[in-house]
């Protein structure tokens, strides 16, 4: 079995699920109880806390626990809209953001928030002379994705950083849930940034678990009220197995980042080497240093995406349309509806994503497949015409 279907989950790793189980059986008492077992289970709460604050460059009470990506960016943009409102009712994101983004603000403007959706590029970037347009006196936040989880583009997060310079009063949250451990710590630990967005899932740490990053001194309102539990910002009782097992794996994973990201770009440079060559192919994801290196999204003309992906399924190799959120549904990718791709193409996209664990070996066997998948699609295209 080959899995390419990283950018929608990642298999728990055997050392997380190990910590997972440890702390379960050992530490299993509420953290916000009084007497000893809650105190040993507040501690590993604490000491996980701590260790991906130092992972992330940041101060242990500038993290906060969560259940993943979604309720990480909706709580800080709905979070912001209530803290701030009183203060301004406009709001600025891209038109490519993940839906947990993008319908939470389409929420908001039904309660009477003005949002700007920057536009992209034929590549899918922002371009920063429109962010700095889209400013205005009651802008209260900036909401930009540092990896698109469709095609992989790095959006300019350091130089919307040194615009939002001249505005300190505005916050800047970037959704990073795809950018953990893809070579980008020196963007991600601007000191601008004010907010981050963070999903377990996605390296490798048990579903149901994420974080964000909250820039001591900026407010937001919390949106599950309760217990008090995270110093009053997000009550409910803390997963402290899961979070446990969260920090062991962000610490396994940026632990050889280096080594990791060279092996996906070349996996994914082999499959882009071999796949780009067939004339009925469009490649979205390309091999600049502004794509994330373990995205890889491209088309094959006439073919719909979901029969792609059904047609590897076969072969025990899966991968994926361009969002698991979308699959389903069966609708056109929204960023390379934003991209203004001819719909035809677009309904044909899948993405290959990668991480640490795949291997050259799987390309080459995932190039074979392509070519028999390839092969059958354009004979039955002539069979038809």
């Amino acid at each position: 079995m080959i899995y390419f279907d990283n950018s929608a989950t990642t298999k728990i790793s055997p050392e997380a699920l190990a910590t997972y189980n440890k702390v379960s059986t050992d530490f299993f008492g509420n953290p916000s109880s009084l007497h000893a077992l809650g105190t040993r289970a507040n501690e590993v709460l604490q000491s996980s806390r701590a260790q991906i604050a130092q992972l992330t460059g940041a101060k242990p009470n500038e993290i906060y626990f969560t259940s993943g990506g979604t309720e990480s960016d909706n709580w800080v943009i709905k979070g912001t809209a209530m803290a701030k409102r009183e203060f301004g009712r406009h709001l600025i994101t891209t038109s490519i953001e993940h839906p947990a983004v993008i319908n939470t603000m389409k929420q908001l403007e039904k309660l009477g928030f003005d949002v700007t959706y920057l536009p992209v590029d034929h590549r899918g970037f922002i371009n920063i002379d429109d962010l700095k347009a889209a400013i205005r006196k009651d802008t209260i936040l900036v909401s930009i994705m540092a990896v698109n989880n469709e095609i992989g583009s790095m959006q300019p997060i350091v130089e919307a950083a040194r615009v939002l310079d001249a505005y300190p009063n505005i916050h800047f949250h970037v959704d990073a849930v795809q950018a953990v451990g893809k070579g980008l710590d020196a963007a991600l630990q601007d000191p601008r940034i004010d907010f981050m967005s963070f999903s377990g899932h996605k390296f490798h740490a048990p579903r149901g678990t994420g974080f964000i990053y909250a820039k001591e001194g900026r407010m937001i309102a919390p949106l599950l009220t309760g217990g008090g539990q995270e110093n009053d910002w997000r009550s409910g009782t803390e997963n402290v197995p899961a979070i446990a097992a969260m920090a062991k794996s962000l610490r396994l994973l940026l632990a050889n980042e280096a080594d990791n990201v060279a092996r996906q770009q070349a996996v994914r440079k082999r499959i882009y080497d071999h796949v780009s060559q067939k004339p009925k192919v469009t490649m979205f994801s390309q091999l600049t240093p502004d794509f994330a290196p373990h995205v890889l999204c491209f088309a094959i003309a006439g073919v719909r995406g979901e029969t792609i992906v059904h047609a590897f399924e076969a072969k025990d190799i899966y991968i994926s349309t361009t969002s698991a959120c979308s699959s389903k549904k069966g609708t056109e990718s929204s960023t390379l509806a934003a991209m203004h791709t001819d719909s035809r193409i677009a309904t044909s996209a899948i993405r290959v994503s990668l991480d640490e664990a795949n291997t050259l070996a799987e390309a080459d066997a995932f190039n074979k497949a392509f070519d028999t998948i390839y092969a059958k699609f354009a004979k039955l295209d002539k069979a038809t015409v």
